[in-house]
This record gives structure tokens, sequence and C-alpha cells, in this order.
């Protein structure tokens, strides 16, 4: 039997969690109520809970700061947030003070008593939009490095530019001409998206 308990300001939202744990088997809905500070109040020394789904914006203290006041009641219950908010940092929050799952409130009920059964078999059930961002944080996206854009001879007359030649200069250590030392600048700019010496010497300390 899974101890639910739930913590939700919108009426009709509670309403139909309630409605809907009564009516599944294996699950029983001991509390719920609509902000942390009652949700705390109503819970008895002799309730035990072993899962919370639990909103973040309610009136008073947040549903963030109410996994702290859950876990510490309660060690081994686990919560789950339930709710609209999908940015980084409140996932980031929410997870970092304890939370063991994510999910929006759009996610089916069904889909919803699954995640919690996943819960209670040692998952940490997320909408899927939720686990991408989880994931991005992770493994973020790195941005290629503009020189590798650049020709091996191009790379030659970068190496150049840095140590301060003249197109002359580059024109002889490479041998070619003058004109093609230009050439191979002009390509140079545009690929690193600068348009001058001094930007692009700067580049290499920034």
């Amino acid at each position: 039997m899974i101890r639910l308990g739930i913590i939700e300001d919108d009426e009709h939202i509670r309403t139909a969690l309630l409605n809907f744990f009564k009516e599944q088997q294996g699950f029983s809905c001991l509390l719920a109520a609509g902000s942390v500070e009652d949700f705390m109040s109503q819970w008895t020394d002799n309730t035990y809970l072993d899962v919370v789904l639990s909103d973040i914006g309610l009136p008073g203290e947040s549903g963030i700061k109410g996994i702290s006041r859950i876990k510490k009641r309660a060690p081994k219950c686990q919560v789950i947030m339930l709710t609209v908010y999908d940015d980084a940092k409140r996932v980031f929050q929410a997870l970092c003070n304890g939370a063991s799952g994510y999910l929006l409130k759009q996610t089916p009920l069904q889909k919803i008593k699954e995640s919690v059964i996943s819960l209670c078999d040692g998952g940490a059930p997320m909408s899927p939009g939720i686990a991408r961002l989880v994931v991005e944080y992770f493994n973020p996206r790195v941005t290629p490095d503009p020189k590798e854009k650049l020709t091996p001879r191009e790379e030659q007359v970068v190496s150049a530019i840095e140590e301060g030649l003249t197109n002359k200069e580059v024109a002889l250590r490479l041998d070619i001409a003058v004109e093609t030392v230009k050439y191979h600048i002009k390509n140079i700019y545009q690929k690193l998206e600068v348009n001058s010496r001094h930007a692009l010497i700067s580049r290499k300390f920034k």
C-alpha cells in the first residue's frame, strides 16, 4: 500500500487527485491540504506517508521550501513536485532541496500514478521536458571553435598574424604571394567574424 499526501492550492486539481487515487488499488490518500502550513499542521504523529505530491506555487511557504520540512518530519518520505513551472531554475531548486521527481500538471492522472509507483520502485520520475532540461544541464552543447573552420594554410596565416608579422612577412614565411596572403586574410575574417588584425589577435586572449 502506497500512503500518499497531496499539497495543492487549486481545489479542483486537489479534488481530482484525491478522487482518482481513492479509486486506485494499492493507494491510500491519507492527507491533502492547500498549503505547506496546513499540510504540516494536519500531519499527526501516527500518520505515515510514503510519497507527497506537492505544487510549487502555493500560498504562504513555497512547495520547494516545504520539501525540507517534509524530509525533516519523515526522512523516508519522498516528494514529487507536480507543478506548472518548467524552468530550469525551479527544477534544480526542487531537486537540490530533496525532491525525488518532477512532473508537470498537464501529466495525465494515469501517468502520475505510474510515476508514483516508479518512484517507490527506486525510479526518479520526470516529465519528458523536465528530463531534457536535466540532460542538457549535465551535457551542455559545446559551441564549436570557429578556428575549426579554417584550412591548414589559413591557420598558418593566423599564427603569423598573431606573431605580429606584416602581409609581406607572412608571404615570405609561407613562400606565397602577398595577394594570396590578402585573399586568405579576407576568408579568415569572414570565418572568424572579425574585421581587423586587432580583432583577430584579441580573440586569442578572450
